[in-house]
């Protein structure tokens, strides 16, 4: 149980956890809640704020009273709490801000857990993100060489028409069908940092940081991760935001059934969204082809520096202590 005495590693512990929580938020939630808000420019943002966290609240209670205080989903189950916390924990969060900020896609997953998890498990990590890009590109390669011409085609040609309300109600089901599957397989980033039990104030004290800080990402409509989302074909359309919403939640719930291992979500939606863009282009030729590979490279490219760079850091604070012994034998040559 978390002790009521602000101590060092209380603090770090704090601090590691709202930190997570708001890079979560500034760059994780994008892949969920993107469509979603492109979708709903002239909604005001405090409706879309409460529909979200509405969903939030839902999700978490329910699941806080299903898995006897557990907010992870039992994503933590091989990954033990740390108890002493220090200011090297800080740091993967703070890496996370200074690659948002510069629009760079990274695994909040890897970098996070990673700091707290085994070799064994960093490597199952990876291979099970890894796999979820390859998946995602390949089903979305094949759904959208299916449906571009008989469905995308005729959404990209009546964009500017008045859409029909009941494509707005399918948008905010699968919005809340995509953001409860994604929040229970990405619920072990944010509570890594706490107790794997909580008790009841502390559920809702979490969920409360959660809803404020996503109350901050609706009012802003998305953050720079955003710009991934908007460079892509008709993404701004409510009927094709549905359709992605969908197909990426399939994706979620099925990896979900695979195993416990957590697993980084930013790769499966990088690769949705490549797959999509390639199918498009050789259905529809919308754009030329230097462009849209262009853009499905870099975003492929930008998520493999954000790896590379969780990697030195989880290396650096994993071997922090071999690390400062053989800076301090160098400097005493």
């Amino acid at each position: 149980m978390l002790s009521l005495y602000l101590t060092p590693s209380n603090i770090f512990m704090i601090s590691g956890f709202l930190l997570s929580l708001y890079t979560c938020v500034s760059n994780d939630v994008m892949q969920t809640l993107g469509t979603y808000l492109s979708a709903n420019q002239r909604m005001p943002f405090w409706i879309l704020w409460i529909y979200s966290a509405l969903v939030l609240s839902i999700t978490f209670i329910v699941g806080w009273n299903i898995n006897g205080g557990d907010m992870a989903f039992g994503r933590l189950d091989r990954i033990p709490f740390a108890g002493t916390f220090y200011w090297y924990h800080v740091l993967p969060p703070l890496t996370l801000i200074f690659l948002t900020k510069r629009g760079i896609p990274s695994s909040t997953t890897f970098l996070i857990l990673s700091v707290f998890s085994s070799g064994q498990v960093i490597g199952f990590m990876l291979a099970k993100s890894l796999m979820g890009y390859f998946l995602s590109f390949s089903i979305s390669l094949i759904v959208y060489f299916i449906i571009s011409r008989p469905i995308e085609k005729y959404f990209l040609y009546t964009k500017d028409k008045k859409i029909s309300k009941g494509w707005h109600i399918a948008k905010w089901a699968s919005t809340a069908f995509l953001w409860t599957g994604w929040l229970m397989q990405d619920a072990a980033n944010l509570f890594v940092y706490l107790p794997r039990k909580l008790s009841c104030t502390q559920m809702l004290l979490s969920v409360l940081a959660f809803s404020l800080m996503l109350g901050i990402i609706c009012y802003r409509r998305g953050g720079e991760i955003q710009n991934i989302l908007k460079l892509k074909t008709n993404t701004q359309d409510v009927r094709s935001g549905t359709i992605i919403d969908i197909i990426y939640a399939c994706i979620l719930i099925y990896f979900q059934k695979v195993n416990n291992i957590p697993m980084s979500t930013t790769w499966v939606f990088i690769g949705l969204l490549a797959g999509r863009e390639v199918a498009m282009y050789n259905r529809l030729r919308f754009e030329t082809q230097k462009k849209v590979y262009k853009h499905v490279l870099k975003d492929l490219l930008k998520t493999i520096i954000g790896l590379s760079v969780s990697i030195i850091v989880v290396l650096t604070i994993n071997h922090f202590g071999a690390i400062k012994e053989m800076i301090e034998r160098y400097l005493n040559l």
